[in-house]
């Protein structure tokens, strides 16, 4: 039996992946390794991208103090060194805590002291520190406040869709997972066609849309299987 030259590059990728332990290398001047996975990597703490959303410098904070309104509606910001200030309260340190954790923080100071049972609710109301970038071929490229969970069809809609000359199956993502980096190769419309889930984006993600230079990364690949029916993950040396 005759077996094609694409064929094999692909079987020798999967040997070099499952059956040696290690991720196929795949040359080039981009240095690719190849990851046994159809997901990205998550982001933890230490890369400032996790999940739930953490409270960064310059953020703003929409705080409530039930049944005290002169503690109701205020709008406070978080200055340059993760801190803000709260009447009554003082100065708190609330970077790389939740709204959760810092409505609690301030329950505690509160408590006793000037109000029996405090009952505090803190909002996310503006996002500088925790972002998206979605560059190429959309409507509006640009940075954008990750708040909740975002995925990239919503990122990609955020920046107003795709334009009539996109390339649908030309999105390349960019992460860094625990101090290493991370890209992936999407098919947008097989995404919308229900093929594979759309993946959740986070904060410091890069979304390339329709950019032949992030395509470029996955170029070896593509070579010998140019139609992907799942996303293509790739850790960056």
């Amino acid at each position: 039996m005759r077996v094609s030259l694409p064929f094999m590059l692909i079987l020798l990728a999967c040997l070099g992946v499952a059956g040696c332990g290690k991720p196929a290398t795949l040359g080039g001047a981009a240095g690719l390794n190849v990851v046994p996975s159809a997901e990205l990597p998550l982001p933890d703490r230490t890369d400032n991208a996790a999940r739930p959303y953490y409270v960064g410098p310059f953020d703003k904070l929409s705080i409530d103090v039930f049944g005290i309104d002169a503690l109701s509606d205020k709008d406070v910001q978080v200055d340059a060194g993760g801190r803000m200030s709260f009447p009554l309260v003082g100065t708190l340190e609330v970077a790389g805590k939740t709204p959760g954790e810092v409505a609690t923080l301030i329950e505690q100071e509160l408590r006793g002291k000037f109000i029996r049972n405090p009952q505090v609710t803190v909002n996310l109301k503006e996002t500088v520190s925790q972002v998206i970038t979605i560059e190429g071929e959309v409507r509006e490229p640009g940075l954008y406040p990750v708040v909740g969970r975002m995925t990239l069809l919503r990122a990609v809609a955020t920046a107003k869709g795709t334009t009539e000359f996109t390339k649908l199956d030309d999105i390349v993502v960019f992460r860094t997972s625990g101090g290493k980096k991370y890209a992936a190769l999407y098919n947008l419309r097989a995404i919308r066609n229900g093929v594979y889930p759309d993946p959740e984006v986070f904060a410091n993600d890069v979304v390339m849309v329709g950019e032949s230079r992030g395509r470029r990364l996955f170029r070896d690949l593509l070579s010998a299987a140019p139609l992907l029916t799942t996303p293509l993950i790739v850790a960056l040396q």
